[in-house]
């Protein structure tokens, strides 16, 4: 297909007779007017049967890009194989927040992570196309970026998750360039307000989306994560909340991501 850029094989090692394939495609979006990479990882099978399969979606972190799973977390690409699904990795920018920035039109990643590239999936790839085979997920930025998207796009994912992820950065107003996505705190809180997951909530029913949310006791994020699984208490929400040993690393994400998938396939199933 001419949209494929290139292709990895990653092998399963214990059996030498499974490929998951790693493609890495370039994605245009209206929005922004700018094609973007993406990695995209289907199932040994693919090749072969003429099979849908389902989705998840899995965002990176401020700083990261599109390719950071597959490099820093060896074997991921053979969960495709475990689970017989279909994982996408979008390029979000280095510090989008996976909003669409009321200050900068070429910063619109709510439309094109939310909108343009699960469309743009669905018409290239053999995928099963209800929300309820289609979840999302991220670490860190892209863990605030999953949950708000799903939130906000609930008629798109039907689970979502969330790893160390920021879901409310106002007690973080000088870091990770979100003043230049929403302006200063100081003089535009209400932008800030609109665009935290905490905020998003009441648009939240339970069981409208199923969610699984960790962090580590030592990360940075764990009180706003603790103040979110509050939240969703108190709302009636349902959702898996786990908070274990670790830090805002990969070490932590490498574990966190197996769980998070084997919830997903769960789900689909």
């Amino acid at each position: 297909m001419k949209y494929v850029l290139g292709v990895m094989l990653l092998l399963l090692g214990f059996t030498g007779t499974k490929a998951a394939q790693v493609d890495t495609i370039a994605i245009y979006s209206k929005a922004m007017h700018k094609s973007l990479k993406c990695v995209v990882v289907t199932p040994d099978s693919y090749k072969d049967k003429q099979e849908h399969y389902p989705v998840v979606y899995i965002l990176h972190g401020y700083s990261g890009n599109y390719a950071d799973y597959v490099k820093k977390i060896p074997g991921l690409a053979a969960v495709a194989d475990t689970y017989q699904l279909i994982m996408v990795f979008p390029d979000g920018g280095f510090s989008s927040w996976y909003l669409d920035s009321p200050l900068d039109s070429g910063v619109r990643f709510e439309t094109y992570v939310g909108k343009e590239i699960p469309s743009f999936i669905d018409q290239h790839y053999r995928t099963k196309t209800d929300r309820q085979h289609r979840a999302i997920t991220g670490l860190s930025m892209g863990g605030h970026g999953a949950l708000y998207l799903a939130i906000r796009h609930q008629e798109t994912f039907g689970a979502a998750g969330s790893m160390s992820g920021g879901v409310d950065f106002r007690p973080f107003p000088n870091n990770w360039d979100i003043a230049k996505r929403l302006g200063t705190l100081k003089d535009n809180a209400a932008n800030w307000d609109k665009n935290v997951v905490v905020n998003q909530l009441p648009d939240l029913k339970n069981d409208s989306l199923s969610l699984i949310i960790d962090c580590g006791v030592k990360d940075f994020f764990i009180d706003v994560n603790r103040q979110l699984h509050q939240r969703l208490l108190e709302q009636g929400i349902s959702h898996d909340y786990i908070e274990r040993q670790g830090e805002h690393n990969w070490e932590y994400w490498s574990n966190s991501i197996m769980y998070q998938l084997l919830f997903f396939h769960r789900y689909f199933k």
